[in-house]
């Protein structure tokens, strides 16, 4: 049986096989899997490593987070909203009660950061002080903050919210698009210029991985692991996905 071969330094993003049906790609710096098609693959991540998925409602985000809540808990805003509508007079509107699902939101953010184990965090993509501040507090652990972000397309993110309780009013929307859009742009920008190993932006500099997904990408990537690694050789008849490395 095939192990994940990966340098523990992280210099190394390259997909190695794994089990023989599935390969495990550790990012690190810039990689852009978008329009990659292939086998299953899985995302490595080390141990105690935060995990922000991020892309705009509608995207696929809850989705992805609970095909991948075996391997960590996830925190999703969404879970607190539909626990408020339960203890909330039905006539309640949600602005009222907004301020205090937001707050009980963040404290399940701190309780998961303090925990000290792996996490996964629904996020919408334009709040980069949330990022900043997991990334501060998820370092003076000694662990990392890494990113994946969902770009899917305005048809795509449009379409995800047709699904049941996914709607996101129009100007809400459009402010997380302009704020995604902005962060889209800067990393598409850094994987233009980058060669090997692309460094992540410094528009995310707190992030020590960025993956962009795209709706193909998105339902390849089947699960992601957390924990120490080996070395091991690594084979070379394959070529790195986009913004790796091989050492």
């Amino acid at each position: 049986m095939g192990e994940i071969g990966s340098r523990c330094d992280g210099t190394d993003a390259r997909a190695v096989p794994y089990g023989g049906t599935r390969s495990v790609l550790r990012p690190r710096g810039l990689v852009d899997l978008r329009a990659e098609h292939g086998a299953p693959l899985a995302l490595g991540y080390p141990a105690g490593a935060v995990v922000v998925v991020s892309g705009l409602p509608g995207s696929g985000k809850s989705t992805l987070l609970r095909r991948w809540s075996q391997a960590a808990p996830a925190v999703d805003p969404r879970d607190v909203h539909v626990a408020c509508e339960a203890v909330m007079p039905a006539a309640l509107p949600y602005a009222v009660y907004r301020p205090w699902a937001r707050f009980e939101h963040f404290r399940r953010l701190r309780a998961e950061v303090r925990r000290g184990g792996p996490f996964l965090v629904h996020d919408c993509g334009s709040r980069a002080w949330l990022r900043r501040w997991l990334a501060r507090e998820a370092g003076r652990q000694g662990r990392e903050l890494h990113l994946v972000l969902l770009d899917v397309g305005a048809a795509g993110r449009l379409a995800g919210q047709d699904a049941p309780g996914r709607w996101a009013p129009r100007r809400v929307f459009a402010r997380h698009r302009r704020g995604l859009d902005r962060l889209l742009h800067a990393l598409a920008a850094g994987a233009r210029t980058g060669s090997g190993t692309v460094p992540v932006p410094a528009l995310v500099a707190e992030a020590a991985s960025v993956v962009l997904l795209d709706r193909v990408s998105r339902e390849r990537v089947a699960a992601v692991e957390f924990g120490s690694c080996r070395h091991l050789p690594l084979p070379s008849r394959e070529a790195p996905p986009s913004g790796a490395r091989v050492a």
